[in-house]
């Protein structure tokens, strides 16, 4: 991967297991292979993104599978709007999860074409505990700690994108993929997790309807996907409480009982593909 410096924009090489810029900035690899390209001085607080416990239990969630209708819908479209994809980036990657799916498929489609050009995929999170468990845990891929606002890519680096509920700039969109490069977007639908806010507010509100519009990108699809969550293992549901923001909201009473009751759900996902200008 051609990163660029987090600190002065210059390009960085790989000089043995560092990264280096004409200015000397210099950002060592970590044993697992991944790189960080977030400043101190750029980090908002000393530990940022998603903690250890938020990390693990989503790990182990999604290693249950509860997410892979999600996972095997955006790799579907991903084949289906994107015929030639050599570079591709997932934005927000967390553990890795989606981020291999993607690659696994892409790999597999590019197989049937008869593609000589290998697929990369970059996986880039602001939760260092998060990247150091995919790099590890998926060797063929690259990952950076860095943040979605000043993404450490050149211009134009990328061929398709993937953004499953993570924030980011759309000027850093519309900057890192090239013109017709695809976007896959993820965000809640308006009845995401509603059974969870019956319980935490009196008054629930549904999510707001995802706006099928960003500057720069024309929607090719938007689609609601939707199935029910049914949480029966006391383990799994409370993997699922702690890796969600409804974590800060309960007491460990309240999870406990939960966890005992066992949990059922709506999940409903609001699926965007956008085409850059």
């Amino acid at each position: 991967m051609q990163y660029i410096c987090p600190i002065c924009s210059s390009a960085l090489s790989l000089n043995a297991k560092s990264w280096q810029c004409e200015n000397r900035h210099q950002f060592d690899c970590a044993k697992e292979g991944y790189v960080n390209l977030l400043p101190v001085q750029k980090k908002n607080s000393k530990d940022p993104g998603d903690n250890k416990t938020m990390m693990f239990a989503r790990r182990e969630f999604l290693n249950k599978g509860y997410y892979q209708k999600l996972s095997d819908r955006v790799n579907e479209l991903a084949t289906q709007f994107s015929s030639k994809v050599d570079k591709v980036l997932d934005i927000g990657c967390g553990e890795g999860y989606y981020s291999h799916r993607l690659f696994q498929a892409l790999k597999k489609e590019g197989e049937n074409r008869d593609k000589q050009i290998p697929c990369h995929l970059q996986g880039l999170d602001i939760s260092k505990s998060a990247i150091k468990y995919a790099s590890k845990r998926y060797p063929d891929l690259d990952f950076c700690v860095a943040s979605a606002y000043e993404m450490p890519f050149a211009d134009d680096a990328f061929d398709l994108a993937m953004r499953i509920y993570a924030p980011s700039k759309i000027e850093e969109l519309q900057r890192v993929i090239k013109q017709d490069g695809m976007l896959i977007t993820v965000s809640p639908g308006p009845m995401h997790h509603f059974a969870m806010k019956k319980i935490i507010y009196s008054e629930p509100k549904p999510h707001d309807e995802a706006k099928a519009e960003l500057e720069g990108f024309t929607c090719l699809h938007h689609e609601r996907l939707q199935y029910p969550l049914d949480l029966t293992d006391p383990i799994d549901t409370e993997h699922f409480l702690n890796m969600t923001p409804y974590a800060w909201k309960l007491t460990q009473e309240q999870k406990a009982q939960i966890a005992d009751q066992g949990l059922s759900c709506e999940l409903d996902f609001s699926i965007e593909i956008h085409q850059r200008n």
